[in-house]
C-alpha cells in the first residue's frame, strides 16, 4: 500500500506539472484525482482493508497525497491566462477604429448661447433649488392663493403638509437672490422647470427656463426693451424685428409678451402659409414686464426707490425657432441620429 501510494504520488505530480495551465485540463485532473470516483477518494476507501496497526501511517500518507496533489492543482489554477492573455496580438498596420465622440446637447447649447449672451452685457448667473416652497414659488411673487397655477392639478406638490413642490417657474431664486442682496444687480437664472403637461409635439411635464431681473434706481420699461432687443438680434439675426404685447403676469406690472418676427419668412408671409408661423410673420419668445411694487415689499425693498423689470423664456423654445425643431419630445428621446446634428 505504501509504494502504491508513492507510485500515485509521483505520477500524479509528473502529470499535473506537464498539463497545460488551462481550466479543462486543470478540472479534469481534479476530477482524475480527487472527486468521487477519484484515484485519492478510492485509496481513503481501501484503509479497511489495511491491518489495524498500519492504518494510522496509511492514512496520513494519504492525506499527505491528497493535499500536495490539491496544492499543485491549486497552483496550476492560478496559471490561467486571463483573457488578454488569451487574445491574438494587435496588428498594428491594420486601420483603428474611431471611438464616438461626445456631443454638447441642443439644450445645453442653447443654454450656454444665452448665458453668454447676457453675462456680455453686465448679467450674472444665478442658481437655485428645484424644490421649492409655496412661499417663493406663488406668495413672494404676487400669486395669490386662488390662482389656477396654485391647485394640486397644476403643480407636482412634494408635501402638502410641508408645503413643498417642483418648482413651476425658476422666478423663486429671483426673490431668493432679493432677499440676501440689495440693489443695483443684473442677474440670469438658469433651471429646469416643472408643469404637470401633457406631452406632446408642443409641451413637456419639464422643461427649461431662463429668466432675467434688473433692478436698480430708474430702470425704465425702455430698459427693458434695449436689453430684449439686443438679445434676440445677437441670437436671431440682426434683421429680426421685435413687437411687445399687452399682457398680465401677477409678478410683473406693465406686462408685456414679446414676439420677433419669423425667422423663416421674415414676417412677409401674408396669406401663405410659412411652416414656422403659420402666415401669422410674428414668433412668440418670452414673457416680459416691469417688476410688481408687491414683489419688492415681499423681499424688503423700498419700491419708492427701486425699479427693475424681469422677463423669462422657454429655453426648448428659443432652441425650436433657432435650429428649425418641429417636436419637444426629440430633444429628450436621446436619439443619436437627432443629436448628431448638432
Amino acid at each position: 500500500m505504501k509504494d502504491r501510494i508513492k507510485v500515485i504520488t509521483e505520477e500524479a505530480l509528473k502529470e499535473i506539472g506537464a498539463c497545460r495551465a488551462g481550466e479543462d485540463t486543470v478540472e479534469a485532473l481534479r476530477v482524475k484525482y480527487l472527486g468521487r470516483k477519484g484515484i485519492i477518494t478510492e485509496l481513503f476507501k481501501q484503509i479497511g482493508s489495511v491491518p489495524a496497526e498500519d492504518k494510522p501511517e496509511i492514512g496520513k500518507l494519504i492525506n499527505i497525497l491528497k493535499e500536495s496533489v490539491t496544492r499543485s492543482l491549486d497552483e496550476k489554477s492560478l496559471l490561467v491566462p486571463s483573457a488578454e492573455e488569451k487574445a491574438p496580438p494587435i496588428d498594428v498596420t491594420l486601420p483603428g477604429e474611431s471611438g464616438h465622440i461626445g456631443r454638447i446637447h441642443p439644450i445645453t447649447r442653447t443654454i450656454d448661447e444665452i448665458n453668454s449672451l447676457f453675462v456680455s452685457l453686465g448679467f450674472r448667473i444665478v442658481e437655485g433649488p428645484e424644490i421649492e416652497t409655496e412661499h417663493y414659488n406663488f406668495e413672494t411673487l404676487n400669486i395669490p392663493l386662488e390662482h389656477p397655477s396654485r391647485d394640486a392639478f397644476d403643480t407636482f406638490y412634494v408635501s402638502f403638509e410641508k408645503k413643498t413642490l417642483l418648482r413651476s417657474h425658476t422666478s423663486p431664486v429671483q426673490t431668493r437672490f432679493m432677499e440676501k442682496n440689495r440693489p443695483p444687480f443684473a442677474i440670469v437664472v438658469p433651471g429646469r422647470v416643472f408643469r404637470p403637461d401633457a406631452t406632446d409635439a408642443s409641451h413637456s411635464f419639464m422643461f427649461h427656463q431662463v429668466e432675467g431681473l434688473v433692478v436698480g434706481q430708474d430702470i425704465k420699461f425702455s430698459d427693458l426693451k434695449g436689453t430684449l432687443t439686443t438679445f434676440a438680434r445677437q441670437m436671431f439675426g440682426k434683421e429680426v424685428r421685435m413687437r411687445f404685447r399687452p399682457s398680465f403676469f401677477p409678478f410683473t406690472e406693465p406686462s408685456a409678451e414679446v414676439d420677433i418676427s419669423c425667422i423663416v419668412c421674415g414676417g412677409k408671409a401674408g396669406e401663405k402659409r410659412c411652416s414656422m408661423c403659420g402666415g401669422k410673420g410674428w414668433l412668440e419668445i418670452m414673457g416680459a414686464g416691469m417688476v410688481n411694487p408687491k414683489v419688492f415689499e415681499a423681499v424688503g425693498y423700498n419700491p419708492e426707490k427701486v425699479t427693475g423689470f424681469a422677463f423669462g423664456m422657454g429655453v426648448e423654445r428659443i432652441a425650436i425657432l433657432k435650429y428649425g425643431i418641429n417636436d419637444i419630445r426629440l430633444f429628450f428621446e436621446n436619439d443619436l441620429r437627432f443629436l448628431r446634428q448638432f
